[in-house]
């Protein structure tokens, strides 16, 4: 009886498997492109490496097409100008599902209930105005106290060798980690050993969200995520200096939506890889790019010199060339996947007046590292680091780009979409333009190979925030007496 039973199951679950299989484009959908593979469909090719394998479709398809992925339809939309447009629909379009997906595999962590919209609207209350200059304020003390030369293990003009990765993901980690979550202060031992298990946990990251981790790396997730959830009990953390603090904010929000205390600790792993997981590549990327192409940091530290007769406050504000280095240093790594769950049929129209349905039960997925940032319509070359694309002849600011006659909303994407951006981003570039500053003011940092290159990147790491590299620039430094 129970062979029949399963038999029947069996037959059951082939049956709704041929039929989803059978599934066929309807009038005004996007092109769709199921893959060989049964199922499975090109889920190998987009995990392996995302961009590679969505230039490859737009190249054959356009800018929007449907592919299938293990079992799932993915809508992809790469054109540009009507990103903010799409996105804006918040009723057809859902971003908490997957989001939640993500939670659950990556922090192991379940927050049904939680408001992503009051979360983000209190960050933004303290990530701007004068609460953002006091965080400012914190992290610069914070990072010229890591820096000293006991902090350091150095002795003035002493040289030292590094990876560069390392080196500056180390430096603003700490930073960030002391700024926004106040503890550990006075504990370097233990700001190391947070930083150490946090590269654990972040190397493992794609693969977790993709579950393709084998039983050693799963054990290694584990044990990191449980060592961190340890060090960041909301408890431990040191909130009383700042009652009204983001961090603050957040813990008292989660206490208002009924999330027991193991839950909360775990939710803080989720904000210290939010706060602190890209700030630190982005640095690397910035200071690589820097060390690899001369001009360009001749140009940058002229632009600083020219600065230092002003106050603290005011040498970051008037920096054209450092702004543009940033933004094309962004433009070539920030390669986020923005991802919708489509709740019901919906229509959307392209720039260029075409529109198509989108099906109700698939996903939508945004690709801005493709369109517009690796655009050749968009950018000349743009897979090349031009460290002046986004200044005028005059030095002011390029804001005016464009695409078959049509000026680009927005040439770089680095920090979301128009109704979705990053409520952190000041902060995060005020700490890149710190570490950037204050390493090539105070240090003498150079390339143990003279003419080394930028190490490629690590194709896993596209789909989550800025990219990483697959290896390292070794460099030397020394503290300047």
């Amino acid at each position: 009886m129970f062979g029949m039973m399963w038999t029947a199951l069996l037959l059951l679950g082939l049956a709704v498997l041929l039929l989803y299989a059978r599934r066929t484009r309807r009038r005004n959908e996007p092109p769709l492109d199921k893959g060989m593979i049964p199922w499975l469909g090109h889920a190998l090719e987009f995990g392996k490496d995302a961009a590679k394998f969505l230039t490859r479709m737009k190249q054959k398809h356009g800018d929007i097409f449907t592919v299938r992925a293990a079992g799932q339809y993915i809508t992809v939309l790469l054109d540009s100008n009507c990103y903010d447009a799409v996105l804006s629909d918040v009723v057809s379009l859902d971003q908490t599902s997957y989001a939640q997906v993500l939670m659950k595999r990556i922090f192991s962590l379940d927050l049904p209930n939680h408001n992503l919209e009051s979360e983000k609207k209190r960050a933004e209350m303290h990530f701007q105005g004068s609460a953002l200059t006091q965080l400012c304020s914190s992290m610069q003390n914070n990072l010229q106290h890591l820096v000293t030369p006991s902090e350091m293990g150095l002795k003035v003009s002493e040289w030292k060798k590094d990876g560069l990765f390392d080196f500056c993901y180390s430096l603003l980690f700490k930073t960030g980690y002391l700024t926004v979550f106040g503890a550990e202060k006075n504990n370097s031992a233990a700001l190391a050993e947070i930083y150490e298990e946090f590269r654990r946990f972040d190397k493992l990251l794609p693969k977790l969200a993709r579950t393709t981790e084998n039983k050693e790396e799963k054990q290694i997730a584990s044990s990191a995520r449980e060592k961190l959830w340890k060090w960041l009990t909301p408890s431990r953390l040191d909130r009383k200096p700042e009652r009204q603090s983001w961090l603050g904010n957040y813990v008292q929000q989660l206490q208002d939506e009924g999330v027991d205390a193991e839950t909360q600790r775990r939710a803080m792993l989720l904000q210290l890889w939010v706060t602190q997981g890209n700030a630190g590549p982005a640095a690397f990327w910035v200071l690589g790019y820097l060390l690899t192409h001369p001009e360009a940091l001749r140009t940058v530290r002229e632009e600083i010199q020219g600065g230092k007769h002003l106050r603290p406050e005011e040498k970051q504000k008037n920096t054209p060339v450092f702004d543009s280095v940033l933004t094309e240093t962004l433009r070539l790594t920030a390669a986020a996947l923005i991802t919708r769950e489509v709740k019901q049929d919906k229509k959307i129209c392209l720039s260029n007046g075409q529109e198509y349905q989108l099906r109700r039960g698939d996903r939508l997925c945004i690709f801005p590292f493709i369109s517009p940032q690796m655009d050749p319509q968009i950018h000349q070359q743009p897979e090349m680091f031009q460290f002046d694309r986004f200044l005028n002849a005059d030095g002011t600011k390029k804001k005016d780009f464009f695409k078959e006659g049509l000026r680009v909303k927005n040439p770089s994407v680095p920090w979301g979409t128009k109704d979705n951006l990053c409520p952190g981003r000041q902060f995060a570039v005020s700490a890149i333009k710190e570490l950037v500053f204050t390493i090539l003011t105070g240090f003498d940092l150079e390339l143990c190979e003279k003419n080394a290159k930028l190490p490629l990147v690590d194709p896993s790491r596209y789909g989550f925030g800025i990219l990483q590299p697959a290896g390292d620039l070794e460099i030397r430094y020394r503290i300047r007496s």
